[in-house]
């Protein structure tokens, strides 16, 4: 746990708090359920829904917090290889303090009170940025939070603890052998695997830990685990969300973002680590709407149950008015030359990595290391190349994608397989790893932004359908993908 006399109190607490007429519109349904009775409601209600219950006094934040921490310290639940730290004593303090100024009147912004946690990569002040590994054990704390976190607490979020991850993001597969792997929400008994690399992170959503969850996305770090566990999960264009304090995987792939139970959920989200003030207006219906569907790269060797569900959600959108037009966008053929083998992110890891593994390799993943070494290997002349060639792949799936509302592919190729075959070899580790990368990191790779939105039979292995568009059309997309969730996702309750 952070040393709580390094966390400064803030004067601004609620300072820059954003409007909350048009998120709370979606918490409606909220009303009409009691919150306060039996059981965890974070289990049962989303963000906004939990957002309007507080504004209205029908709950408290020191309850759901004390619902979050419950949940986490479960014994037969995830809670222990969800976290790495839990902030429990802050939590509750921070939970009266805001419980404190809504009974005296002060008006309040939509996340205050709200539980949610972050990744691991995140600087807390007095918390070591571990990153998921230990070979960053013993070295000093972060003298302040990291921009983010700052955003979120400005905002009222109560930070519940820091969440488990694949070591330094360096994965699509959630492993974990430090801290362990938290299981897939689906066929627990059968252990499957969580995705990565925000893995705890989306198991603190799906086990009610948390009503949402920060973390950053490189190759699909975000998407993956949502689209594995039933979740929304989004990436912004790189940079848009500010990285000061984040600990880098790639400076020019990396960006950061939420996961939540709905599209409005994370776009609420969004809007605060963003900085933004621009109210959500979200697209009703998708009539009219056009949606390119590129069968370059991101159709191949589709698993079944990846297959039949995509191809039922684009029956429901064409049905319900939406445009669906399947081209090749051929461009996409070339990320494999632009990007080949991840040499962006190994060589920019490397460079991160390069005194810390001098010292301390032995420590690291040996599945992890092994993809930063050949970082050391590109030239300052390739690398600066890597970057020309990408940033003309970027024009190129700019114009291509160019008229369109939206571009819609399968975010991974398969559902979760179970931890065991993961690990049954390195060869099963790096070919899974490859296909839960393969579609959502050629959104990094043109410097897009996406949503995960859950698209699968209710009861049957959660599926992404991903909702990509192209530089900086964030709050569009996000308004969009609102359209679609209600088409294409299973009911929740």
């Amino acid at each position: 746990m952070c040393d709580p006399a390094a966390v400064k109190t803030r004067r601004e607490f609620f300072a820059n708090a954003i409007h909350a007429g048009s998120y709370l519109a979606f918490a409606q349904p909220a009303l009409a359920r009691a919150p306060t009775g039996a059981g965890n409601v974070i289990a049962t209600l989303t963000l906004i829904e939990l957002a309007r219950l507080l504004a209205d006094g029908k709950v408290t934040s020191r309850q759901l917090v004390g619902q979050s921490l419950a949940a986490s310290k479960d014994p037969g639940g995830e809670g222990a290889r969800v976290f790495i730290r839990i902030h429990e004593a802050d939590a509750v303090a921070a939970a009266d303090r805001i419980d404190a100024q809504r009974r005296a009147g002060v008006k309040l912004p939509p996340l205050a009170g709200i539980p949610l946690t972050v990744k691991d990569n995140f600087d807390e002040a007095g918390c070591v940025t571990l990153a998921g590994s230990t070979a960053l054990a013993g070295t000093p704390a972060a003298a302040r939070d990291s921009l983010v976190v700052q955003r979120l607490k400005a905002a009222g979020a109560v930070i519940i603890g820091r969440t488990n991850m694949t070591e330094f993001a360096y994965s699509g597969l959630g492993i974990n052998p430090h801290y362990g792997t938290p299981r897939n929400v689906f066929d627990r008994v059968a252990s499957r695997l969580p995705g990565g690399s925000t893995s705890g992170g989306a198991i603190s959503v799906t086990d009610a830990m948390a009503a949402g969850a920060i973390g950053t996305d490189t190759g699909g770090s975000l998407r993956i685990p949502a689209a594995l566990n039933g979740l929304v999960g989004f990436k912004p264009t790189a940079h848009r969300v500010p990285l000061e304090g984040v600990l880098p995987l790639s400076t020019t792939l990396d960006s950061a973002g939420p996961i939540a139970h709905s599209v409005a959920d994370c776009a609420l989200l969004d809007q605060v680590l963003a900085g933004e003030t621009e109210d959500f207006r979200p697209v009703d219906n998708v009539r009219g709407l056009r949606f390119a569907v590129p069968t370059t790269v991101f159709h191949d060797d589709l698993s079944a149950g990846v297959a039949a569900a995509f191809s039922a959600s684009l029956s429901r959108l064409s049905a319900a008015g939406a445009n669906i037009v399947e081209l090749p966008m051929a461009e996409f053929a070339r990320a494999a030359d632009v990007n080949p083998r991840g040499v962006i992110s190994s060589a920019e890891a490397f460079r991160w990595h390069r005194r810390l593994i001098d010292t301390a390799a032995g420590k690291y993943d040996p599945r992890v290391i092994v993809r930063i070494r050949p970082g050391e290997a590109v030239s300052d002349a390739d690398y600066r190349e890597l970057l020309r060639q990408r940033q003309r792949f970027v024009q190129d799936i700019e114009a291509a994608a160019h008229g369109y509302d939206a571009m819609l592919m399968p975010v991974t190729a398969d559902t979760a397989p179970t931890i065991s075959e993961v690990l049954a070899s390195d060869e099963s580790y790096f070919r899974f790893n490859g296909r839960m990368l393969r579609n959502p990191a050629l959104v990094n790779l043109f410097d897009g932004c996406a949503l995960s939105v859950p698209c699968h039979a209710a009861g049957s292995a959660p599926v992404g359908l991903m909702i990509a568009g192209t530089r900086n059309a964030d709050r569009r997309l996000l308004a969009i993908g609102h359209a679609i969730e209600q088409m294409v996702a299973p009911q929740r309750r």
